[in-house]
């Protein structure tokens, strides 16, 4: 995650990130205090902090489109709830999650330096400060990950986590995909497709890749997990939960419970005047649904949206568009947190979406290390909040990889999968899913669009920082690839690479 001056992104890399912050962001901080220069000049203690109050006390009064002070709230909530799920969910070493995921991030130079925070095992908590202030604390609940404290919060905690544990007992209908040790490949070409895989360049941007799990034919046939983490680690997915958000959509559909043509049963939109009044299910899955983009800006809308406000989807549905919807894309957050908000009341209620996310799709594929986080309301935060083993991870792709059916049971509606992975306009984007249909530049990134080096009918689950579930029909195979990649778009290339690396394995193989 960018903890302070942007969201997190399934493809901002951080070359497009920092021009933003060069060009505006900075230029806002030096102008509003000399935070910048007490950091290289070391200036005493108590100048930094009667600076920072200065700083607070400017932005409140200033424009609510450049307030440093919630820049650095966002910051200290986000190192906060990253820890809090990186230690508690995931079982990571917090110092080490804070310089590999936290640190690098652009914009943090400006205030690692005065940042502090306590990892309280005891309590299950993490709280973080910069210079002493701007304090943010994430709470873990058992079976719900964690949770930035603003007020009571908590509460929601109870008829939420009594349900997991009957979900998660229900026999799965995917065949098992591999027993219970870590899969080595005997095969020469496919070990050294992994070997690449985890290698790390001279020089930053390192890619640390953390997880590889190969799955072909529906059976692991090789895998690779970085020291501290294992078969049981559950690891964030960032942005690819997504499309687990596009799944249990389509769940819906099946179900007849929604159509994705129809109006999006958004209550601040119910006005026929209101401009967004007739935004439907399918443009908020695609992506043009009118939003702009949500992880630019000083503080950007995504990371407010997360880390300051209680109700994520409230905050979403009050956004403005600034397009025709259908019209244009744009990568907005806003769209699948809305999504989540739907999908929540359609199943009826905070606690039944849960029992729903896991009756009717992680239970049936065996995924049970998943852990789906929530905002204050009981919302699931599906623009990027869970996390799953990488094996459960590549077996969600393995329900793609079935057209939606797993075990003789049809878990997503006919054509489903087709609808997800289709192109919209001109976009390498589908409906939830990346797609490798596109060779054209994303526009304002410098970044192309789609997984260079793999097949053309590849598609894809895409996270920050390089989480990716990668499902290639043609070969019958599915590669989870987790990682920390601060490197160009989420360290696409490299994955594009170990996609081709391994069809070329396996192609050897069958001579």
């Amino acid at each position: 995650m960018i903890p302070l001056l942007h969201g997190v992104s399934l493809f901002l890399e951080p070359e497009s990130v920092t021009r933003s912050f060069n060009t505006k962001t900075r230029t806002t901080l030096v102008a509003l205090s000399p935070l910048y220069r007490i950091r290289r000049k070391r200036r005493p203690r108590h100048q930094v902090l009667s600076l920072l109050t200065a700083l607070a006390a400017v932005s409140v009064t200033g424009c609510d489109a450049t307030r440093p002070d919630r820049a650095i709230r966002i910051g200290t909530a986000n190192t906060s709830h990253t820890l809090c799920s990186g230690t508690f969910v995931s079982g990571l070493d917090p110092d080490q999650l804070f310089a590999e995921s936290v640190k690098p991030s652009p914009g943090m130079g400006l205030v690692t330096w005065a940042l502090h925070y306590q990892v309280d095992r005891g309590r299950r908590q993490v709280t973080t400060r910069v210079a002493g202030r701007f304090e943010s604390r994430a709470v873990y609940r058992d079976g719900l990950g964690c949770l930035i404290v603003h007020g009571g919060e908590l509460e929601v905690a109870s008829p939420l986590a009594t349900i997991t544990a009957d979900a998660q007992a229900t026999s799965p209908d995917l065949p098992e995909i591999a027993g219970p040790a870590v899969v080595e490949s005997t095969d020469l070409a496919l070990s050294a497709a992994l070997d690449r895989a985890f290698s790390e360049p001279e020089r930053p941007p390192y890619r640390r890749t953390k997880a590889v799990v190969v799955v072909h034919e529906g059976r692991v046939i090789a895998e690779r997990y970085a020291p501290g983490y294992g078969l049981a680690t559950a690891i964030a997915g960032n942005s690819a939960t997504k499309s687990v958000v596009s799944a249990l959509v389509g769940i819906l559909v099946r179900e007849g419970r929604i159509a994705v043509h129809q109006p999006a049963p958004v209550a601040a939109w119910r006005n026929p005047g209101d401009s967004r009044h007739a935004i439907t299910i399918d443009q908020l899955l695609r992506m043009t649904a009118g939003f702009s983009t949500d992880e630019r800006g000083f503080p950007p809308p995504a990371t407010r949206m997360w880390f300051l406000e209680p109700d994520v989807a409230e905050f979403a549905a009050h956004r403005s568009i600034e397009a025709v919807p259908g019209s244009t894309w744009n990568y907005s957050n806003a769209n699948y947190e809305l999504l989540s908000r739907i999908l929540r009341d359609s199943v009826g209620g905070p606690a039944e979406v849960l029992q729903f996310a896991q009756r009717e799709l992680f239970a049936p594929l065996g995924m049970h290390s998943m852990t789906f986080e929530f905002d204050a309301t009981g919302t699931p935060m599906g623009s990027k909040f869970m996390f799953a083993s990488a094996r459960d991870w590549a077996r969600f792709g393995l329900l793609y990889l079935g057209d939606g059916v797993v075990g003789g049971h049809r878990i997503l509606p006919e054509g489903w999968v087709h609808y997800s992975s289709s192109q919209t306009l001109t976009t390498g984007y589908g409906a939830g899913f990346w797609t490798n249909l596109s060779n054209a530049e994303i526009p304002a990134l410098g970044i192309a669009w789609g997984m260079p080096g793999a097949p053309r009918d590849t598609y894809f689950a895409r996270g920050y920082l390089g989480q990716y579930v990668v499902v290639v029909p043609s070969k019958q195979l599915v590669i989870a690839r987790f990682g920390l990649s601060h490197s160009r778009g989420g360290d696409v290339e490299s994955v594009g690479r170990l996609v081709a690396d391994t069809i070329a394995a396996l192609g050897k193989a069958s001579r």
